[in-house]
Order: structure tokens, then sequence, then C-alpha cells
């Protein structure tokens, strides 16, 4: 009864106009994104890319974060953040479109894929930390995690029908529909940033002494150790977790003989596996520890994709990666949650950016390292090696992060 509750209040915030329609807005890209996202590296694969192209398309895409999250977080600290995201998000959405062009054409290479990815992760990397923080911007602090958690829900619900969608494209139409669909859902969400952010609620005014340079604040935050921890549980979570996802249609086809159907299916399943774990932090009382939360799934994610490694079977694979969404969604969101929550305001963007810094750069280094290993000793032992690597950090970090 008490997790009903909890529950029922969370999802009111969804009948608030502001949040309501950022929530509906911010589901349209999401599809458009995860339809690309089963698209683009099964487009890849196809036209012959090896397992190192993909962890290097994976990486351009994530890479840029290691050298622009933190001059995103300066932007979302000082600039227009409405502007900063219609901006950005208008260059991305001319990638797709440029990618159904070069299709049609009959032109497309892996490195115009690997080219535009990096476009994405550069303009990704410096409007994040605005899109990040319009949450804290439109609810009350105290309302903060359920945001957080409900914008979890629409991520993951969309990690289902994305895929779902794409399959019926790519198996009716072809696969350049999914960057078309793609193209057309950076639309609606441009329009709503532009309107739920006014100008003149984003401008924050920092310190003067504090603007002269970028990193300022940077020492300040790093210094909390309870961020500390947080930052470090999802880098690990993002280099030794996150190529479970990105090289699933490597092991599907080189594996299990799959096709793009198997690879959709498995990220279907992570997607319902996020719903479910989002739905739980939903009906999780506020006072719940979130250092705990964070750590035992990412510790849980860790024992999946060793599971995964050692799975025999393809009918396995979605049942695995279910729970390795649940785990992941729970963990990242509980450190998030954590994050925003106990931000200073006038440091909020660069609190953010190191939060994203720190699960972009540890995905793109995962993606790149790994891919680098599938193709010495085969996409099972590398994700068997990631794996028990992720365990054994985890767990000293839990140590660390319980008692700091």
């Amino acid at each position: 009864m008490a997790w009903r509750t909890t529950f029922r209040a969370s999802v009111a915030l969804l009948g608030t106009r502001r949040f309501g329609i950022f929530w509906f807005a911010s589901l349209l890209s999401s599809l458009g994104t995860w339809a690309q996202n089963v698209g683009e590296p099964w487009l890849l694969v196809t036209i012959g890319a090896s397992p190192f192209l993909i962890g290097l398309d994976s990486f351009a895409a994530d890479g840029p974060a290691w050298l622009l999250t933190l001059a995103g977080g300066a932007l979302a600290d000082r600039g227009d953040r409405r502007r900063i995201i219609a901006v950005f998000q208008s260059i991305q959405m001319l990638c797709p479109a440029s990618i159904v062009v070069l299709l049609i054409a009959g032109t497309i290479r892996p490195w115009m894929i690997i080219a535009f990815s990096a476009i994405v992760g550069i303009t990704d990397a410096l409007s994040m930390p605005s899109f990040q923080s319009i949450v804290p911007s439109i609810v009350s602090r105290e309302q903060i995690g359920d945001g957080l958690a409900l914008n979890s829900t629409q991520f993951s619900l969309s990690r289902i029908l994305g895929p779902a969608i794409a399959g019926l494209l790519i198996s009716s139409v072809g696969i350049l529909a999914c960057f078309m669909v793609n193209a057309a859902s950076y639309v609606p969400f441009i329009g709503v940033a532009l309107w739920i952010l006014p100008r003149a609620a984003v401008r924050e005014r920092a310190d003067p002494a504090a603007r002269s340079h970028l990193l300022s604040g940077i020492g300040e935050i790093l210094g909390q150790p309870h961020l500390r921890g947080a930052f470090l549980t999802v880098f690990t979570t993002g280099l030794l977790c996150a190529p479970l996802v990105t090289f699933s249609p490597v092991l599907v086809k080189t594996v299990f003989l799959g096709g793009a159907k198997g690879f959709s299916t498995l990220l279907v399943a992570f997607g319902a596996g996020g719903l479910l774990g989002a739905a739980a932090l939903l009906g999780t009382p506020a006072g719940v520890d979130r250092r705990a939360l964070s750590s035992a799934f990412a510790l849980a994610y860790g024992a999946i994709v060793v599971c995964v490694a050692l799975d025999p079977w393809f009918w396995g694979l979605p049942i695995l990666l279910l729970l390795a969404g649940a785990s992941t969604t729970i963990s990242n969101t509980s450190a998030n949650t954590l994050v925003q929550s106990t931000a200073r305001a006038d440091l909020l963007g660069r609190t953010v950016s190191l939060y994203m810094l720190a699960v972009r750069g540890g995905a793109s280094l995962g993606a790149l390292v790994t891919g680098a290993v599938i193709t010495m000793v085969g996409v099972q032992r590398a994700l068997l090696f990631d794996g028990l690597a992720a365990i054994a950090v985890q767990a000293l970090l839990a140590y660390w992060w319980r008692d700091s």
C-alpha cells in the first residue's frame, strides 16, 4: 500500500502542464533516437564494418564528452539554455537527414556514419548539461527524484517502442526509414524546449570571480565524497557494462547467427527492464539511501554481463537484457538523483556535466577498448572480462562510498 501511494503521488507530476508536455516531447525524441540506434549498428554490420569500427562509431558519439562536457556545463550555468538546446539539436537533426540522402544515393560508407556520429557527439556534449538541467528547472527540489525517475520511464519506454518501430520499418520500408523518423523527432522537442525554458528563467548569475575560468567550481564539486562516489560508480558501469548493449548486434550475428529482428528483440527487452526499474524507483520513498541503491544494482549489472558471456542459448538473452535494463536504470537514476538534489544551484550545470562526463566518457572508452578486444578474443570472452572486472571494481567502490 505504501509503495502504491508513493507511486501515484510521483506519477501525478505527469499531470502538470509544463512537465507533462516536456515528458511527451522527450518521448517522441527518444523514440527517434532508438529507431536510429537499431538501424545504425545494423547498417554498419550490413555494409561490412568490423567490430572495431562499430566500437569506434560508439566512441565517436560519446568520446567528445571528455573534451567538451565541462564546457557544456559552463554554458548551462551562464547562458540561455533554451537557445543552447535549440541550436545544437538543430545541428544534430541534420545528421540523420544527411544519412538518408546518402542511402538514397547509394554512396554511404562506414567512415561517413562515424563522422556524423562525431558531430552528434560534439553537439550532445555541449547541450546535454542544459538538457539535464531542465527537470530541476521545472519542478520543486523535493520533486527532482520523481522527475528524473519519470524521465527515465519515457527513455525506457522509447527503448521498448523504438526498436519495435525500427524492426517494422526495416522490414517494410527499409533501413533509411529509421533515420527519417529520427530526423523528424527533433522538431517537437526543439519547440517545447523554446517554450518551457523562458529566457529570464534560465540565465543564472554566477559570482564574477567564478566566471573567469571554465573549470571554476569543479574542484569544489569533486571535493564532495558523495558526489565523487556517484561519478565513479556510473563511470565504471559505462566503461565495463555499457559494451553489452553496444556489441549486441555482433553477439547476435556472429554467435547466434541471428538477424535484425533478434537484435531489436534484445533492445526491446533492455528497454522493458529500464521501464520496470524506473517504475520501481517511482514507488521508492525519498528517504531510501540512493548510494546503496546505485551500488547494489551496479554490482548486479556486472553479474548480468558475466551471465550473458556464458549463456549458450539465444532465448536466455532477452531475459538477461531485461534484468540489465532494470539494473542500469535503478543504479544510474539513483546516482543522478543524488547528484542533482544536492548540487548547489549556481553549480548545477557543471555538476550535471561531470555526471554526464562519467556516463558518456565511460561508455565511449568501454566501446573503444572492448571493440579492440573483441577482434582479438571474440565477443563472449571480451564481455566475460568486462563483467568480472565490473563486479570487482563496483564492490570496492560500494565499500568506500558507503563510508564516505
